[in-house]
C-alpha cells in the first residue's frame, strides 16, 4: 500500500496542428489533430528538449526539479507541455480522445507547429511511457531519457494500469490503488479524463523496442521499486544505458544527481 501511495504521489506532483495566439500564464495553446487544445510553454533559444510529465501532473511540476533550470542554464530550449486531460489543456470526455497514441501525436504536432526538425525527449514515470512511443513513432527524436520506469509498461495487460482505470471508474474492490484514488479526489482532478488515460495508456512491445536505435538513458532511483525492472528495460532497448541516482520514485527526479545524469547524457 505504501509503495502504491508513493508512486502516485510523485506522478500526481509531476509530470496537422497550428498555433493559437492565446497566452495563458507563460505559455500558449495549439490545436492538436482532433481539435483538442494543448497548453505548452517554451523557454530558451538552444537545442529543443521536451519534458514530459507523469500521470495527472502538469508541465509546471518540472519547474521544481533541478533539471529544468539546469537545462536552461546549459543553453537548451526547454519545452513544457500539459498532456491532454491535465493542467490547462482540454480534458475531453470521449474515450476516442485518449486512444491510438493521442498523447504522442500531441507532442509530434506541437513540434511540427514549432518547426522543430530534431529534439530530445525527457520523460518521468508515465511520461517515460509516452517517450517510449515517441521513440517508435517520431524520427525527429535524437535522444531520449526515461526516468522512473521499468519494463512493466510493455505488458498491455499491466495490472496496475487496469486497476487504476477500474478504481477511477468506481470499482471499490481494488484496494491496492486506494491511496491514489483518495489523493485524486482530494485534489478535484477530472476523474473521467484520468480514467481514460489509464484505459488507453499505450504499451510498447518488446519487438518495437528491439528496433529502437536512438540513444536512450534509463534513470532509476536507488530506492524506487515501482513499474517493473529497470535492468529488464535496459536489455530490451539495444542502444540504452542505465544510471542510478539517489532517492525513491518521489524524490529521485528532483535531485541534482538526476539533473546531472540528464544533462550529461544529452550533452
Amino acid at each position: 500500500m505504501k509503495k502504491t501511495a508513493l508512486l502516485f504521489t510523485c506522478i500526481l506532483l509531476l509530470f496537422v496542428s497550428h498555433l493559437f495566439a492565446q497566452p495563458v500564464n507563460e505559455g500558449s495553446y495549439y490545436t492538436s489533430f482532433d481539435g483538442t487544445r494543448i497548453y505548452y510553454e517554451v523557454k530558451g533559444e538552444g537545442y529543443p528538449v521536451i519534458l514530459i510529465h507523469g500521470f495527472s501532473g502538469t508541465g509546471q511540476g518540472w519547474k521544481s526539479c533541478a533539471v529544468y533550470a539546469d537545462l536552461l542554464q546549459a543553453g537548451y530550449k526547454v519545452i513544457l507541455i500539459d498532456q491532454r486531460g491535465n493542467g490547462h489543456s482540454d480534458k475531453p470526455h470521449n474515450e476516442a480522445a485518449y486512444a491510438n497514441d493521442a498523447e504522442a501525436k500531441d507532442i509530434m504536432g506541437l513540434m511540427s507547429s514549432l518547426h522543430v526538425k530534431n529534439y530530445d525527449a525527457v520523460g518521468y514515470s508515465r511520461g517515460s511511457i509516452i517517450t517510449s512511443r515517441l521513440l517508435v513513432l517520431d524520427k525527429r527524436v535524437n535522444k531520449a531519457v526515461m526516468g522512473g520506469m521499468g519494463d512493466a509498461y510493455t505488458n498491455p495487460d499491466w495490472p496496475r494500469r487496469i486497476h487504476a482505470y477500474k478504481a477511477l471508474m468506481g470499482d471499490t474492490t481494488l484496494h491496492d490503488v486506494d491511496d491514489m484514488v483518495k489523493y485524486i479526489r482530494s485534489q478535484h482532478f477530472d476523474e473521467l479524463s484520468l480514467a481514460y488515460q489509464q484505459k488507453y495508456q499505450p504499451s510498447t512491445s518488446v519487438k518495437e523496442l528491439a528496433k529502437v536505435r536512438k540513444p536512450v538513458l534509463i534513470i532509476r532511483g536507488t530506492e524506487d521499486k515501482e513499474n517493473g525492472s529497470e535492468t529488464g528495460l535496459n536489455k530490451l532497448i539495444p542502444n540504452s544505458a542505465l544510471s542510478y541516482v539517489p532517492g525513491n520514485h518521489n524524490t529521485a527526479i528532483r535531485n541534482a544527481e538526476f539533473s546531472a545524469a540528464v544533462t550529461g547524457f544529452l550533452k
